[in-house]
């Protein structure tokens, strides 16, 4: 009995060590990988391009799903290499694979408007709705903006409704704007002028050109608000400011 403790004992120590030891190993790699990813970014952020592509490079090949993104985004845009869609494609699909919240919208984006890719509507709601359920705006807004139009996936103004709203109450001005349209046209919601005036204004005093046309329409006409010619010729000048 004691015989058997201490052998286990010593086979428990020794498993225990070489645990011990992988785990340092691993801090040492992850403490390691974040020294050189951070020494990208400095270099990112300098606008040294070429250094970042050389340090984020082999930690996107070991994996690293923010140095696969920003190798993708890289090629996107031309930075440090020659600008090339199916490269950043590639990158993007790497990291939003592996849940890359980021990754995932701009491969949506990809597929979408067809960079790099055949353009594929199904594939773009997709990666927009992985994005979206993740809680990302854009990807929410984008996958409103797919449900409306019916592209890559049936129309749905009550999805669209939905999508919206979640981006919008993020505050994502072109969400609130999309919003207020289907609130004051009732499509997917009940038709509430009140609402489409929340949103308009929401989305207006972010500086978004078509809500402050709207909302100076809704004061002009007193839809959803008193009348108010005052305050209709205030969102009116600055939509026209904006060029409308």
């Amino acid at each position: 009995m004691c015989l058997w403790f201490e052998q286990n004992y010593w086979v428990n120590w020794n498993m225990n060590k070489k645990i011990l030891s992988l785990c340092l190993l691993i801090v040492a790699s992850i403490y390691s990988c974040g020294a050189d990813y951070q020494k990208g970014y400095d270099a990112y952020s300098n606008g040294d391009y070429q250094t970042a592509y050389n340090v984020w490079q082999p930690l996107a090949l070991d994996g690293d799903s923010d140095a696969q993104y920003n190798l993708g985004y890289m090629y996107n845009d031309g930075l440090g290499v020659a600008q090339d869609y199916s490269e950043a494609v590639k990158w993007y699909k790497l990291a939003a694979e592996q849940g890359n919240i980021d990754a995932q919208s701009n491969l949506g984006f990809m597929y979408y408007d067809g960079q790099g890719v055949a353009q594929d509507y199904s594939e773009a709601a997709k990666w927009y709705r992985l994005a979206a359920e993740q809680g990302y705006s854009e990807s929410q807004y984008n996958l409103g903006v797919m449900y409306f139009n019916g592209q890559g996936v049936a129309q749905d103004y009550s999805e669209a409704v939905k999508w919206y709203k979640l981006a919008a109450e993020q505050g994502y001005s072109d969400a609130q704007y999309r919003l207020a349209e289907l609130y004051y046209y009732g499509l997917g919601v009940a038709q509430d002028y009140s609402e489409a005036v929340k949103w308009y204004k929401l989305a207006a005093e972010q500086g978004n050109v078509d809500a402050q046309y709207s909302l100076g329409y809704m004061y002009d006409n007193g839809q959803g608000v008193t009348q108010d010619y005052s305050e209709a010729v205030k969102w009116y000048k600055l939509a026209a400011e904006q060029g409308n």
